[in-house]
């Protein structure tokens, strides 16, 4: 399976879309969602300084812009071409699902995006057009920058550490773990004198890094922001993603539009769950992750919590033609071939395992609780991304276990 992942704020870098904007066709896309996205897309991406597109009102919409641009130079450039909305002939598919249908067949089979990286997974996976994207975003930025304005807060990556002695310690200084990234990273994010309490009194064994962001991101800091999101929300319509999406909330598989967009609302005063992300994806049986630019970070993650998945950052154009030849070779995978055997269910985190323990042969549906990891001050379920039949349990109820283990082995439906 092939996914491809959008970054989130505080990825952008100067100059990052220069060699982009070169290529036929590439400048006028973006420009064309300038003014959806209140301000200049090509000369941000280009020629602005790095204070300039740190402001959130600018780098949310830039980072949207430049994933789904590229992804349509990606698709478009292997002989998949995108048509624009008023030129498509009556006989094809909507105009709100032509990139995530050309996405399709291509090879793609899923899409996620690290916070404000949701929306521009949101408009690949076909939930909605790339300009509703852009109309969502712009309002999305603004309001996190109003928000993020109202009082100085900022962001701290954790790096190592023990996981529950890091959450514990963030928990005691008020401060609320923003991002979950997995792979011994987590940010917490507060007000500036919480930082620099924690700063003074860091968990054993953990690195502390301040990160250059405008504020306190998915916390209670940024709730102003849900309402503004919501209203703006409720003038689009997202319908039921041809890809496969997840959700930063839980990991799990958007199904519904609607679901998906309540998601991406509350989720910007919500913790980003990028580690749960990941652990669907292992259940899913990705095998290969492009990052779209500015890429690093989630191939980075990725590279330390799902070894043996293939993963490609798209940086500049050079890496273009090295992303189509993993297309390509997932198409010829799939030729002649069927789906998995089986695939694992595997803990979210590290503490007991409590299971129903049902027996082989019982069939599950999408989202069916078949346990939860218990750790101290509360549990998270554990459930298939999709229809399956239970082959073998490999935990039993009550034992410990440790992020990652393989709980039980399932038969996907359509795959006996």
């Amino acid at each position: 399976m092939l996914l491809i992942a959008a970054p989130g704020q505080g990825a952008q870098a100067p100059g990052f879309l220069r060699e982009w904007l070169e290529l036929p066709g590439f400048a006028e896309r973006l420009g064309s969602w300038s003014e959806l996205a209140g301000c200049d897309l090509i000369r941000c991406g280009t020629t602005a300084g790095a204070d300039e597109i740190r402001d959130t009102a600018i780098a949310q919409p830039l980072l949207v812009a430049a994933a789904i641009a590229v992804t349509a130079e990606l698709l478009g450039g292997a002989g998949q071409p995108i048509m624009p909305a008023d030129t498509a002939p009556a006989d094809t598919a909507p105009a709100d699902t032509a990139l995530a249908d050309t996405a399709a067949a291509a090879g793609v089979e899923a899409a996620a995006g690290h916070s404000v990286g949701e929306l521009a997974a949101g408009a690949i996976a076909g939930a909605l057009p790339p300009e509703d994207a852009m109309r969502l975003v712009r309002v999305r930025g603004q309001a996190m920058a109003r928000a993020a304005a109202a009082e100085a807060t900022g962001m701290t990556a954790v790096l190592g550490g023990d996981e529950q002695v890091v959450l514990a310690s963030i928990e005691a200084h008020g401060l609320t773990p923003a991002n979950v990234n997995g792979a011994g990273q987590i940010v917490a994010a507060g007000t500036m004198d919480q930082l620099a309490a924690f700063a003074a009194d860091p968990p054993p064994g953990a690195r502390l890094r301040p990160l250059s962001v405008a504020g306190a991101f998915h916390t209670r800091h940024m709730e102003p922001a849900v309402q503004a999101l919501r209203e703006a929300a409720a003038t689009v319509a997202a319908r039921t993603p041809v890809l496969a999406l997840l959700s930063n909330r839980d990991g799990s598989v958007v199904r519904g539009g609607p679901d998906w967009l309540e998601r991406i609302v509350t989720q910007v005063s919500a913790p980003v769950r990028w580690d749960r992300c990941q652990q669907t994806m292992a259940s899913l049986g990705v095998t290969t992750l492009i990052e779209l630019p500015p890429a690093g970070t989630l191939t980075g993650l990725a590279r330390r919590a799902l070894p043996g998945v293939r993963t490609l950052g798209l940086k500049s154009p050079g890496d273009l033609e090295q992303a189509r030849a993993l297309l390509a070779a997932g198409q010829d995978s799939h030729t002649g071939s069927h789906p998995p055997d089986w695939r694992l269910l595997v803990a979210p985190l590290a503490g007991t395992f409590r299971g129903t323990m049902a027996g082989p042969g019982t069939a599950v549906g999408t989202g069916t609780e078949l346990g939860h990891v218990e750790i101290r001050g509360g549990d998270h379920m554990v459930s298939p991304a999709f229809p399956a039949t239970i082959i073998e349990w490999l935990v039993e109820d009550g034992d410990p276990v440790s992020a990652g283990q393989p709980l039980v082995r399932l038969q996907p439906d359509g795959t006996e």
